[in-house]
């Protein structure tokens, strides 16, 4: 049985480092997308939002649909679908088949989303420690590879197929195999589907809800707006305004690298604690920053914070609804809170925007931190109840999950 952890284990953090290059892939090579299509800037914001919409759609649809289908079976065949419309995004010359690879790729990654963090909730669950940073590591690990290849694909100007094709005839048959080790934990039994469970009830929710939304206001405001800020407030250079966004990637990775450790020796309540007093403080330094240089280590400081909020979200809303209702209710519980990933990412960009226009971009910086604080007067919801993940109270052993998914 512990190898069937460990493959399942592996076998997720691969699914979580192949999503993070096909995002990164995605948002970074906007511009070209835009330039391919011949979209204008008034009709981009539609396309760049329904993204997310219709991710959180793919999001609701996966609650119900894993009442009678196992989440591995959902991430096992979404991930090959989101690859292929990455390659629809780059591989067309007509708006409407942007509209449709667009669409499919958002559709889809809400099912993913939800059904990555599904299994990974269950398998900390079946270790009985915190495990669900290092999944969210290896997204962060992937994230930089894909900027990285968007970079490259960007300064040797290959078209936008060049550069999706071969990552996508690298990763797509990789994920189909290693899908075959994916565990579903309690609710994959013997391959049955979870269940409905129990309802959740939303006032349980709420307060992880919130934290899931002021995170992801945090992100998309540094994803967004962190070059345009050190380019024309702090007055950095066109190449320094690059280096922000990069800086906070790394540091988010080496953040969710260790943050399990903390959360095994501290507890997540205070690991979610310092988290958020982090990163209001990087938004904090960022705000007054006299300089390029400043306003960089205030970002570092938000990527430090942010980073182990995201990732203990979904581990608490797993574990109230499992110990109230059993696996059912842990990836129905999941699936909604997924849905604040994408209203924090459509609301973080445009707030900041229509503040810093309307304001002074300084001043917008202060909202993300205020939102930020908000989470450590919700740190008390990521306190364990049954299952003790941190604190000292790991399990002495690991708890019996069932088969790996077999097949394709």
């Amino acid at each position: 049985m512990t190898d069937v952890l460990r493959r399942g284990r592996a076998s997720l953090a691969f699914g979580f480092f192949t999503q993070g290059v096909a995002f990164a892939l995605l948002v970074t090579r906007i511009p070209a997308v835009q330039e391919r299509y011949g979209v204008s800037d008034a009709l981009l914001p539609v396309f760049l939002a329904a993204v997310p919409v219709l991710a959180g759609c793919g999001s609701v649809a996966t609650e119900r649909l894993v009442r009678r289908t196992p989440p591995s079976r959902l991430l096992r065949w979404s991930q090959p679908v989101v690859l292929l419309a990455l390659l629809g995004v780059g591989a067309g010359d007509q708006v409407a088949e942007l509209a449709v690879a667009l669409g499919v790729f958002g559709l889809s990654v809400g099912v993913l989303d939800a059904s990555m963090n599904m299994l990974g909730v269950s398998l900390q669950r079946a270790y009985g420690r915190s495990i669900m940073l290092s999944f969210h590591a290896a997204y962060s690990l992937g994230g930089i590879l894909g900027a990285s290849l968007a970079w490259a694909g960007a300064h040797w100007e290959l078209a936008l197929w060049v550069s999706y094709l071969p990552v996508v005839l690298v990763l797509l048959p990789a994920t189909l195999v290693g899908s075959r080790w994916y565990v579903d934990g309690e609710s994959g039994l013997e391959g049955e589907p979870s269940g409905a469970g129990g309802g959740v009830a939303f006032r349980v929710l709420l307060p992880l809800c919130l934290v899931m939304t002021f995170a992801y206001i945090g992100d998309s405001t540094v994803s967004n707006w962190s070059a345009k800020y050190v380019k024309d407030v702090l007055g950095g250079s066109e190449q320094l305004a690059t280096v922000p966004y990069n800086v906070y990637m790394v540091t988010t990775l080496v953040g969710r690298a260790l943050g399990d450790l903390g959360v095994r020796r501290l507890g997540a309540v205070a690991v979610v604690r310092l988290g958020a007093l982090v990163a209001a403080g990087g938004f904090a330094v960022v705000a007054a920053a006299p300089g390029a240089w400043a306003g960089m280590l205030g970002f570092t400081l938000v990527g430090l914070g942010l980073c182990v909020l995201v990732p203990q979200t979904f581990a608490a809303a797993g574990r109230h609804a499992f110990e109230g209702n059993g696996p059912g209710s842990s990836d129905a519980a999941i699936a909604r809170l997924n849905i604040f990933n994408y209203v924090g990412f459509l609301v973080g960009s445009p707030l900041v925007g229509a503040l810093g226009d309307a304001w002074s971009y300084r001043g917008a910086m202060l909202v993300p931190m205020a939102l930020v604080l908000v989470t450590t007067v919700y740190a008390r919801s990521f306190g364990p109840g049954g299952d003790r993940y941190g604190g000292g109270h790991e399990r002495s052993r690991t708890a019996d999950v069932g088969r790996g998914s077999n097949g394709l």
